[in-house]
């Protein structure tokens, strides 16, 4: 995301232009000894859980950051992190970042990739953007492994577990962007290709075994959720889980070292950990609970995102990963842009460069909402107004005025252009918010209430909706909630990331709206429930001209045109 004109030219030539230090000298800043360390190449490791040390997480600081509602022009929430933790690093605070992975569907779709941008990356920017350590590959072995085994035994009908082949929800998945592969037909082979029916893919990202990888806090932990996995039901409407089918050791050992969380290095040269990467639109949208306690492990600050709005992002970071976890963040900023702010005042996406005062204090009810959902958790937000080369003095000053006359700080941030130089004012609101703390968050809900009840705490205080409408189909799975003793789970909504509501135009703030639910899926071995609202895609498809279009590698391997 362009904020200046640059003179070196796009992310990636910075990326590779910057010079990079050897993993071990990044574990060395922060105490981890070499031996410690699991090498892929010079430059990225994995860590081993052992690091994790519960005395030390009490003791330091986790700084959450999120954003206002997202838009096209785009927000900068992980240039954000990045340069927020370079800034500290700068007033003399000891800080690392802790962020997801990239999935190759956005990266070679639209979106493209997630090692933030300018002077506030996180590198090998290549690396992390495409393969990695390889933990999307296996954690799509693993989902896989248990698609086979449920075809298997629909196929096997000597040791058959009687499965109703229309009551199986579990999908394959794959982490690209691929249209034609949301609903297929399988088991078309004849009598030894297995029993058709129809299936379909997700994208990886979207994997119920990508959210469970990111909040399991062992190898125990990590099999005990995946035999939970509920796969569907027999005729006579006996629950089958993953566990009936022997799936939780397989799987485990597919993803014995993906579980492990990756050190790499930001431009300056400060450690980074990056691991696990659920959609947060679908999914819980944070990183790995032992990633971030493995920061809190190693630094006195820790900061961490979520992904999308701080009404899907943030939410699911403190009512679920959280709730489970204990961990608690001590400040949260919300990253907000002129230009997003104007666009939530109804200015046209071409023309958001144009100064237009109206539209910005127009938009600003957006992130009043958002400022207000996280005081609701108790917790009091630092807004970083992430700078822009078109942007105004007389709009940036509007914003800060609206956040002052809330009661918010709030600071300028030129991360993209200037890296941590230009992050040391929100630096330090950070840490005065940090050092403000009263202490642990509020939930939105009770997680003993009832799903309707829970389910309608989020879209009343958290979206500003008037009521929620439960179409047939949710309240049928309503009854198999219930049915399945599973009623006392948190809630994962899946929602457009584009509006508070259910409704993607919907900008700004809008209230008094119905939320439609349309469904509710059950992830009980990730550990909630997933109110389905408006139409959502856990298979995305690619744009009419693809990012990949602008990839190439030269004769000697060098990679252009990634972002």
């Amino acid at each position: 995301m362009a904020t200046s004109n640059n003179p070196i030219g796009s992310d990636l030539e910075i990326a590779q232009a910057a010079k990079i230090r050897h993993i071990s000298t990044i574990a060395d800043k922060i105490g981890i000894d070499e031996s410690q360390l699991e090498m892929y190449g010079k430059y990225k490791a994995k860590l081993p859980l052992s690091i994790i040390d519960p005395e030390k997480i009490k003791q330091n600081k986790l700084i959450l950051v999120t954003a206002m509602t997202p838009t096209p022009a785009g927000e900068g929430k992980t240039t954000t992190s990045i340069g927020l933790t370079e800034g500290l690093n700068r007033i003399g605070k000891q800080a690392l970042v802790v962020l997801r992975e990239p999935s190759l569907g956005p990266v070679f779709g639209i979106k493209g990739g997630a090692a933030g941008g300018g002077y506030s990356q996180v590198i090998p920017m290549e690396d992390i953007n495409l393969h990695f350590t390889g933990d999307f590959s296996a954690i799509e072995k693993a989902n896989n492994l248990l698609a086979a085994l449920i075809d298997n035994n629909l196929q096997n009908t000597k040791f058959s577990l009687g499965l109703d082949a229309r009551t199986i929800s579990w999908k394959r998945v794959m982490d690209m962007n691929d249209r034609a592969l949301r609903d297929i037909v399988i088991g078309l082979g004849g009598k030894s290709g297995g029993v058709p029916r129809q299936d379909g893919f997700n994208i990886t990202a979207a994997s119920e075994i990508m959210a469970i990888l990111c909040l399991a806090e062992g190898f125990s932990d990590l099999k005990e959720k995946i035999g939970n996995i509920y796969v569907g039901d027999t005729s006579d409407r006996k629950a089958i889980y993953a566990r009936d089918l022997k799936a939780p050791g397989p799987m485990a050992v597919l993803l014995k070292d993906a579980i492990k969380p990756n050190l790499v290095q930001t431009l300056e040269g400060n450690a980074a950990i990056i691991h696990g990467g659920p959609f947060a639109n679908i999914a819980q949208g944070t990183n790995s609970v032992v990633a971030t306690k493995m920061g809190l492990s190693l630094s006195d600050y820790v900061v961490t995102e979520a992904g999308f709005g701080a009404d899907l992002g943030a939410e699911k970071f403190l009512n679920i990963k959280c709730g489970y976890s204990g961990l608690s963040p001590e400040a949260v900023v919300i990253v907000a842009t002129v230009r997003a702010l104007k666009y939530h005042g109804g200015l046209p996406l071409a023309d958001l460069k144009n100064t237009d005062l109206p539209a910005l204090k127009k938009g600003l009810a957006n992130l009043e909402k958002h400022i207000e959902n996280i005081q609701s958790f108790g917790l009091q937000p630092v807004v970083a107004i992430n700078k822009f080369y078109s942007d105004t003095e007389e709009e940036i000053k509007a914003v800060h005025e609206k956040c002052a006359s809330l009661g918010v700080g709030s600071a300028t941030c030129e991360g993209w252009e200037k890296g941590g130089e230009g992050m040391t004012e929100l630096a330090q609101r950070v840490v005065e918010a940090a050092e403000a703390s009263k202490g642990r968050y509020k939930p939105t809900y009770d997680w003993k209430s009832s799903v309707e009840e829970k389910i309608t705490a989020i879209a009343t205080k958290i979206y500003g909706a008037s009521s929620v409408v439960f179409q047939p189909k949710a309240k049928l799975n309503l009854k198999r909630i219930e049915r399945l003793g599973l009623d006392h789970l948190p809630i994962c909504m899946a929602k457009t990331q584009n509006s508070f509501s259910d409704n993607p135009k919907a900008l700004g703030r809008p209230e008094g709206f119905e939320l439609v639910v349309r469904e509710i899926e059950i992830a009980a071995g990730a550990g909630f429930l997933i109110p389905i609202t408006g139409v959502m895609m856990r298979m995305p498809g690619l744009p009419s001209v693809p990012a990949s279009e602008g990839m190439d590698i030269d004769e000697s391997g060098r990679i252009i045109g990634l972002s």
